[in-house]
């Protein structure tokens, strides 16, 4: 008797010629209009002048650290304006290319492989991710919310940051049925945004509830990019560099793995 077993269909090496080719083609629909990239930035924008300048004029100077309440969120801002750029383009938008306009099928039968599109889709998240932590810093810069010239490490920072939230957003997107799945992603996102220290330190957690907050993404994130932007330079920055890392690579596992059932089953 023959035993028949099912086997999901390989996944392929990426071709660096091949995911640059998806960066191309990226990048030549988004020079037709700047307003994805502009509208990534209002909102933090936003949030830095309404809860950084103006609840931090009623809070003064943060104890212990000793810089003005705006200066000292506007780091954690710039790294949830990578994570959110990186993350809204390969969950929204790559949703709406596999769900919606059906991109990937015409892509698929050149030579240009499912781990090429995947890896190419969060190139082009983290360049973007980096290109609106420039924008962010040149408000900072502007608004005096510069302490250090560390803070130029904020940009190599979004590369790392850019790239554990566009991996994770293109990991969860193939799990999603339709757009009212997108809820339970909020889900998840804005309780983490405002509760990973980004407005408050984490010592205003009691002690039972801190490693649960020390194990979220985001405040990793904003560890790794506030403690240079405040001058705070020293090796504990490669615990977060490696747990994105990790992160990212755990979850770019994952997305391709599922990319590739979902786009040649």
């Amino acid at each position: 008797m023959t035993t028949l077993t099912t086997a999901g269909p390989p996944v392929p090496a990426a071709r660096p010629s091949r995911t640059l080719a998806m960066v191309e083609r990226n990048f030549m629909i988004y020079r037709r209009s700047m307003t994805p990239l502009l509208s990534a930035m209002v909102e933090p924008v936003l949030y830095l002048m309404s809860i950084g300048v103006g609840v931090g004029m009623l809070i003064g100077d943060v104890p212990g650290v000793h810089v003005r309440y705006a200066a000292w969120v506007a780091p954690a801002i710039l790294a949830t304006t990578a994570m959110n750029t990186a993350f809204n383009q390969t969950s929204f938008g790559v949703y709406t290319r596999i769900r919606i306009d059906r991109t990937y099928e015409a892509i698929v039968p050149t030579p240009v492989s499912v781990t090429d599109i995947a890896y190419g889709e969060v190139v082009s998240a983290v360049i973007n991710a980096v290109l609106t932590s420039i924008g962010f810093v040149a408000v900072m810069t502007v608004t005096g919310l510069v302490t250090s010239p560390a803070v130029l490490l904020a940009i190599p920072a979004s590369v790392v940051v850019g790239f554990a939230f566009a991996a994770g957003g293109l990991a969860v997107t193939t799990f999603l049925r339709d757009f009212a799945d997108f809820q339970y992603v909020q889900l998840v996102m804005l309780p983490m945004y405002l509760f990973a220290t980004t407005f408050y330190p984490l010592s205003t957690y009691p002690a039972p509830l801190r490693p649960l907050v020390e194990i979220l993404p985001l405040y990793q994130a904003i560890q790794l990019v506030r403690e240079p932007a405040l001058g705070a330079l020293s090796w504990s920055a490669l615990v977060p560099v490696t747990y994105l890392a990790v992160f990212g690579a755990v979850a770019m596992r994952i997305a391709t793995r599922r990319m590739t059932r979902l786009l040649l089953k």
